[in-house]
C-alpha cells in the first residue's frame, strides 16, 4: 500500500516530463560533447559522379552559454511557427461548429447505428492509415473526430484516441498511394541505385502490391488489438449526466440538415477537386507544375494546395456545420454560428502549454544532433562484411525502428541510411525498391513510440482532455499505450518481408525484390 500510494504521489504531469527531459538532453549533450563524441558514415557527395565522401555527425553542446542563448532566442518562435499548433487551432475551428451545429452526431449515427462496434473500429483505422497521402495533417482531424466518434457510440473516448494514432503513426511508412514523402525517399532511393547500376529506375506504381497487402494485415491487427487489449485495459468512461438521455433519435429534421449539409459539401469537393485536375480548362490552379510526380505536384512546399490544405479541410468542415445547422434550424442567427465556431477550443489552455514545451523539446533535441549520430552509428552496422542476405533485412529492418525513436523525419533517416543500405543490398541482389520498402516498414512499427515526432502532442493533448482521473495522464503511460500495437506491427511487416522475399513475388507494377 506504501509503495502504491508513493507511485501516486511522484506521477508527473507530461508538461513536468517535458520540462525534465528538455534538462536531460542539454545535460547529455554537454556531456557527449566533452567527449568528442562523432560518427562518421558513407554518403553520396555528387549527385552526377555519385562519389562517395564521409559523412560527419556531431554532438553540439547545449550545456554552454551559446547552447542557452539558442534555447532563450529560438523558443517562442520555435513555438510560434510550430506546424502542430497553427494545423490544430484551424481545424477546431471546423470540427467545432460539426459538432456543436449537430452534424457529426447526426452523421456518426446514421452511419454506424447498424454496424458492429469492431467494425467501426476497423474503418477508422482504415481510414487513419490511408489517410497518410496528406502528410502529417490527418493527425489534428482523426485524432480529435475518433475521440468524438467513439463518444457519440457511448464508448470510452480513450479507444477512438490510441487506435487512431497507432494507425496514423503506421500509415507513415505503408499507404496504397504514392505519396510525398515516398517520392523524397525515392530519390536518395535511385541515387544509392545507380552506383551499382546508372540506368536503374523506378515509378510510382512500384511497391503497390506488397502496400496492399501491408495496410489490410495492420489495418486488422490494430482493429484486434483495440477491441480485445486495449478497450479490456481502460477503466470505464463515466459520461455527464447531460448526455445519459435516451437513445438519439433521427428526426426529418435531422435529416434535412444531412441533405443540405452534403449538397453544400459536394459542390465544395467538386469546385477543388476540379481545381487538382490539370490539363482541364481554367483548372490545375492550385497546383505546383515544377514537380514531376502528380503527388509533389499537390503535396511539394512551393504548392498552393498545400499551403492551402488545412484551411481547405476547414472550410469543409464549416460548410458541412453551417448547412446542417440552417437546414435543421440548430443555427438560428450569426451569434450560434459564431459560438459554434469557438466551440471547440473552449479550454484547450493545457493543451497549448503542453504543445509549447513539446515544441521546445523537439527544437532542443533536433538542435543537439544526438538524432543524427544515433542514425548514422546504427547505418554503420550495415557495412559488417560477409553479412547474408537474410541478416541484412533484418538488419535493416531493426535500424529503421530503433532510428526512428530518436530521428523520426524520414528523409533524414534515409538521406543517412540510403547511400550505405540500397548499394549494400544490391550486392546481395535485393532490389532497391525493395530495401526502400524494408525501411518504410521498419519506422511504420515503431513511429508511435517516440515522443520526438511533432504530432504526439496531438496524440497526449486528446488524452489528457478526456482524462477522468484524479492523476495527470502519465507521458510513458501513453507510450505503453503504443507498445502492443508497435511490437506486433512490427512482427507482421518483418514476417510479410521474409515471406514476400522467400516467394519472390512482384512488389508492384515493375517492382521487384531481387535483381
Amino acid at each position: 500500500m506504501k509503495k502504491r500510494n508513493l507511485k501516486e504521489r511522484i506521477t508527473l504531469d507530461p508538461i513536468m516530463t517535458l520540462v525534465i527531459l528538455i534538462g536531460i538532453t542539454i545535460v547529455v549533450s554537454g556531456f557527449l560533447n566533452l567527449l568528442g563524441v562523432q560518427v562518421n558514415y558513407q554518403t553520396i557527395a555528387n549527385d552526377v559522379t555519385l562519389e562517395y565522401t564521409e559523412g560527419l555527425a556531431t554532438v553540439e553542446s547545449l550545456f554552454s552559454l551559446s547552447g542557452l542563448k539558442y534555447i532563450f532566442t529560438t523558443t517562442v518562435a520555435n513555438f510560434v511557427s510550430f506546424t502542430p499548433l497553427s494545423s490544430l487551432i484551424i481545424i477546431l475551428i471546423g470540427i467545432g461548429i460539426m459538432e456543436k451545429s449537430g452534424f457529426l452526431k447526426t452523421a456518426v449515427t446514421l452511419i454506424t447505428k447498424k454496424l458492429k462496434k469492431t467494425t467501426v473500429t476497423f474503418w477508422i483505422v482504415l481510414f487513419c492509415i490511408i489517410s497518410s497521402i496528406a502528410g502529417y495533417l490527418p493527425y489534428v482531424i482523426m485524432i480529435p473526430l475518433s475521440a468524438l466518434i467513439f463518444i457519440y457510440g457511448r464508448r470510452n473516448p480513450y479507444i477512438g484516441i490510441i487506435a487512431s494514432y497507432a494507425a496514423l503513426s503506421a500509415g507513415t511508412g505503408i499507404n496504397l498511394l504514392f505519396t510525398s514523402s515516398d517520392s523524397e525517399l525515392l530519390r536518395n532511393t535511385l541515387l544509392g541505385a545507380h552506383i551499382i547500376n546508372p540506368s536503374y529506375n523506378l515509378g510510382t506504381t512500384s511497391f503497390f502490391f506488397i502496400m496492399l497487402v501491408a495496410v489490410i494485415l495492420i489495418a486488422i491487427a490494430i482493429t484486434v488489438i483495440t477491441e480485445n487489449y486495449i478497450a479490456e485495459k481502460l477503466p470505464k468512461y463515466e459520461f455527464p449526466e447531460n448526455e445519459l438521455e435516451d437513445e438519439f433519435t433521427i428526426t426529418n429534421k435531422e435529416l434535412r440538415g444531412l441533405v443540405f449539409a452534403v449538397i453544400a459539401g459536394l459542390l465544395y469537393l467538386l469546385f477543388f477537386i476540379y481545381c487538382i485536375i490539370p490539363g482541364l480548362p481554367l483548372s490545375g490552379a492550385l497546383l505546383d507544375y515544377s514537380q514531376g510526380f502528380y503527388i509533389d505536384k499537390l503535396f511539394s512546399a512551393d504548392s498552393f494546395f498545400s499551403n492551402g490544405f488545412v484551411f481547405v479541410v476547414t472550410m469543409f468542415f464549416v460548410i458541412l456545420g453551417f448547412f446542417y445547422g440552417i437546414g435543421a434550424k440548430t443555427i438560428k442567427n450569426n451569434k450560434d454560428l459564431c459560438d459554434d465556431l469557438g466551440h471547440s477550443l473552449d479550454g484547450i489552455g493545457k493543451t497549448l502549454v503542453l504543445i509549447f514545451f513539446a515544441s521546445t523539446f523537439i527544437s532542443v533535441f533536433k538542435k543537439t544532433g544526438l538524432g543524427e549520430v544515433i542514425m548514422a552509428a546504427l547505418a554503420n552496422l550495415l557495412t559488417i562484411p560477409n553479412l547474408g542476405t537474410f541478416p541484412l533485412i533484418i538488419i535493416l529492418f531493426v535500424i529503421s525502428m530503433m532510428g526512428t525513436i530518436f530521428l523520426p523525419n524520414s528523409s533524414f533517416k534515409w538521406a543517412i541510411l540510403a547511400g550505405i543500405a540500397v548499394p549494400t543490398l544490391m550486392d546481395t541482389g535485393i532490389a532497391p525498391e525493395f530495401t526502400q520498402v524494408i525501411f518504410r516498414f521498419g519506422e511504420s512499427a515503431f513511429m508511435g513510440l517516440t515522443p520526438l515526432m511533432a504530432y504526439y502532442v496531438i496524440y497526449l493533448a486528446y488524452l489528457e482532455k478526456y482524462n477522468q482521473n484524479s492523476k495527470p495522464i502519465n507521458l510513458f503511460k501513453t507510450i505503453r499505450y503504443q507498445l502492443p500495437y508497435s511490437f506486433v506491427i512490427a512482427g507482421i511487416l518483418l514476417a510479410l518481408l521474409i515471406v514476400w522475399f522467400i516467394i519472390g513475388l512482384p512488389i508492384g507494377v515493375n517492382g521487384v525484390v531481387s535483381l
